[in-house]
């Protein structure tokens, strides 16, 4: 057959009326051609845009796979709108606005067709074309690979899109294709995207990866089904559903994901059966927003690469997880948002780093028959409205099995912790929760550890061989509180104690445990103490503690920043008064400079000073550091914070040297949680608490360019400029005044040399060290005087320049 030919075999109703004829284009072999012939193309570069419209075989010559190239200037190289069969052609398109080959009507069978383009898509099908494509492959940088639109479905089985501009797989307009055995990589865009009310995809044994964008995207109401399944190595999400997308994963795998394994929103439902997610930069599963639900059944979820929890549901979302597995994870499951839901039934949760199940901000929790181990904290309910139920689990190899804080309220049965470092279960900051048939075994610690007065019920709970003791019932609270506790046991006989309140103190029966009843219960309430009331001293006028600072030494813009800052506050309180808007100043401040150069001092008068113009209930100053906020694991940070910042409410919670909470090689560091709890704080108490942050000048920079979030919430950043030597010296001479000694001949000038030539590093205190420097003087002059029998008054006054300390 001569080259740039077309051979065709006519092929009638009988073996007689088969005949042959060769054409020399492709159109021309097309026209003539009907139902039933085959074309059998020569191998050779075709410059036509072919259109297909009877059902007929075009094909290369056998064993010689792409010879045959369909290669027009522009437009669509090959349109079918019959059920033709064609195989073993080449097609290259380069209209970027028209498809490579498009499929318009009837059930044609496409058969090992290389596509190499740069179109708006490999392959179109639409309308009610239902194509079998098997064995072939598109290239196409320039569009989306595969294209099912408007209707239409179709097979493909072992077709690859070696590469694609836009989506790998694009569905939508009520399409309905199903793809088995293909592989999709190397896409701009999602791998699989599905869009549209009615539009669905089915998988079976495909492989998605190499992805710039989600693998499997599901939107608009579009439904579909995957099914034994691979998705790995994409630049975003592996799977994301949106718009009350509906998608089932049945036995797939989602691996080597950077970003969420899976996440969906906006009242999405998804349903996993035994599925693996594993390799995940963020969350594993990712739930958000009323009426999105997640079902997963017999999945596992591991082998965390990021730093985030493996299950999150939040903003109103369910998740069902059922005889799951999920492990090697920085945090399991966080339940976050009023109306949030996760039951989990039958599961193992372990080798968590931090906390396996957190339930916060209204958010609720079911666990049936769990297995949770090796985790810092087994389960924490954290703040009120949080609650849920625990229920036949056990807690084995935590710090701490449960915390429940600031209001929370749990029931938790049947439950039982063994070894915990720390405690068992640890309840404080008005945390409640009811316990009932609860058991500890082997604590490094208490049992059961309630503080603060929190008011938790105990019935029926048993401890053994807990190394500080089996309760702990702190004192705090206010009276008339504290846990309930009934017919509680223990296997020593100090393991029980009366709570701090007695009077919050129940019981049923006598007990017959072996600790008998517990000391000095009462099943009535008594009268209260009297206690004397307590005295608020008189606020200071603001203009008195101005004063005060005026007379500070040094610090000249500390002081101009200071008073512009309380003018802008009383002209506010004056234009609120007279019934204009007033400028939302914030109130927290950065204090940045060296040691001792009155940051401190300044915080406490900034305190005061808010307190005179009302903007602060009390103007105290409660001053703190890293050691004070950061607890040796997830569990106790918060709670240290918390209880910081609750006791500088109404006045400055003063953080020193603030950038010990952020290291530079930060890691796992709990500081970063105590950072995002103060946050939390100062968002939701704004008015309660002005908080300072304080420390040396480039560290601070360092810390707030690193927290932003911390950043965003200070009005201000004020630097602390080190005292100059004339400083250093009034300080000195407001010291020796204070402690009635003065300056002798010579002494001042002394000074001055002194604190011109002492060393100016790290370990310079500024006024710390003019005091101690006055205190050596002191010292040494004490030293020189006793040595005389009868000191005269300037003798026991007058300091010296010999009593001035060597420089080291």
């Amino acid at each position: 057959m001569a080259q740039g030919t077309v051979q065709v075999t006519h092929t009638g109703t009988s073996r007689w009326r088969r005949r042959t004829g060769e054409y020399a284009s492709l159109a021309a072999a097309l026209e003539a051609a009907a139902d039933g012939d085959v074309l059998t193309v020569a191998p050779g570069t075709y410059r036509e845009n072919l259109v297909v419209e009877r059902a007929v075989t075009l094909r290369g010559p056998e064993g010689s796979p792409g010879s045959v190239r369909i290669a027009p200037v522009d437009g669509v190289p090959l349109t079918v709108r019959a059920s033709a069969v064609v195989q073993d052609l080449h097609v290259e398109g380069q209209d970027s606005a028209a498809p490579a080959l498009l499929v318009e009507e009837g059930t044609p069978e496409l058969l090992d067709v290389r596509i190499v383009t740069r179109s708006a898509a490999g392959i179109e099908v639409r309308g009610g074309a239902r194509p079998t494509v098997r064995r072939c492959t598109v290239d196409n940088p320039g569009g989306v690979g595969i294209a099912v639109l408007d209707g239409g479905g179709g097979v493909f089985e072992e077709c690859e899109v070696v590469a694609a501009g836009q989506s790998g797989v694009l569905v939508r307009g009520g399409a309905h294709p199903r793809f088995e055995r293909c592989r999709v990589h190397h896409t701009s865009g999602a791998g699989l995207s599905v869009t549209g009310e009615n539009s669905s995809l089915e998988a079976v044994g495909c492989e998605v990866y190499e992805v710039k964008g989600s693998g499997v995207q599901v939107t608009a109401r579009a439904t579909s089904h995957l099914t034994d399944c691979d998705v790995h190595r994409t630049t975003a999400d592996g799977v994301t559903l949106d718009t009350d997308a509906v998608l089932t994963l049945a036995d797939c795998r989602i691996h080597d994901i950077p970003e969420n394994a899976v996440d969906l929103r906006s009242r999405s439902v998804l349903t996993l059966t035994r599925t693996t997610v594993r390799q995940f930069g963020r969350n594993g599963l990712s739930v958000w927003d009323p009426g999105t639900r997640v079902d997963a059944n017999q999945c596992e979820i591991f082998d965390s690469t990021g730093d985030y929890p493996a299950v999150w549901v939040s903003d109103g979302a369910t998740a069902v997880l059922d005889s799951c597995r999920v492990h090697d994870v920085p945090d399991a499951l966080f339940v976050l948002d009023r109306g949030s839901r996760a039951d989990v039934v039958d599961s193992d949760i372990s080798q968590v780093r931090n906390t396996a199940v957190s339930v916060s901000d209204g958010a609720t929790a079911q666990l049936d028959d769990c297995r949770i181990r090796d985790a810092a904290t087994g389960a924490w309910f954290r703040d009120h409205g949080s609650g849920g139920t625990l229920s036949g689990c056990t807690v084995d190899g935590t710090q701490t099995g449960v915390i429940v804080t600031k209001g929370a309220d749990p029931t938790i049965e049947r439950c039982t912790v063994t070894s915990p470092a720390e405690a068992g279960f640890y309840v404080s900051a008005d945390g409640r929760g009811s316990f009932l048939n609860c058991r500890v075994v082997d604590s490094g610690g208490y049992g059961f550890h309630v503080i603060d007065g929190c008011r938790a019920t105990l019935r029926k709970c048993r401890t053994e061989r807990c190394a500080r003791g089996g309760y702990e019932f702190a004192e705090g609270g206010a009276p008339g509180a504290g846990p309930v506790v009934e017919d509680c046991a223990s296997d020593e006989s100090t393991g029980l104690r009366a709570p701090a309140h007695e009077t919050a103190v129940e019981t049923s029966a006598p007990s017959t445990s072996l600790i008998g009843a517990i000391p000095g219960q009462r099943t009535t309430e008594r009268e209260p103490l009297a206690t004397e009331p307590e005295v608020t001293p008189q606020a200071r006028a603001s203009k008195a503690v101005l004063g005060e600072l005026d007379a500070l030494v040094g610090l000249e813009n500390v002081k101009r920043e200071v008073r512009a800052l309380t003018d802008m506050i009383e002209v506010g309180r004056r234009r609120q008064q007279a019934g204009l808007k007033a400028a939302s100043a914030r109130r927290h401040l950065v204090f940045t400079g060296s040691p001792g150069t009155g940051k401190t001092t300044v915080a406490r008068l900034y305190g005061e000073i808010l307190a005179s113009l009302g903007v602060l209930e009390k103007g105290h100053l409660v001053e703190v550091s890293r050691v004070d906020l950061v607890g040796e694991h997830i569990g106790s940070t918060a709670i240290r914070t918390q209880e910081a910042f609750d006791r500088a409410r109404g006045g400055v919670l003063f953080i020193d040297e603030a950038y010990a909470l952020s290291p530079e090689d930060s890691g796992r560091d709990f500081g970063r949680e105590a950072i995002d709890t103060l946050v939390k704080l100062m968002e939701d108490h704004r008015e309660a608490v002005v908080v300072i942050v304080a420390g040396y000048t480039a560290e601070m920079e360092r810390f707030l360019s690193v927290n932003p979030g911390v950043a965003s919430r200070f009005s201000r950043t004020i630097t602390f400029n080190d005292y100059l030597p004339d400083e250093l010296l009034h300080i000195v001479e407001q010291q020796a005044e204070e402690h009635e000694y003065r300056l002798g001949p010579g002494a001042a000038e002394a000074l001055l040399k002194y604190f011109t030539a002492i060393p100016k590093g790290a370990a310079f205190g500024n006024g710390r060290t003019a005091r101690q420097t006055f205190e050596a003087m002191v010292e040494r002059h004490a030293g020189r005087v006793a040595q005389l029998d009868e000191p005269s008054t300037d003798d026991l006054t007058l300091l010296y320049s010999e009593d001035l300390p060597e420089l080291s």
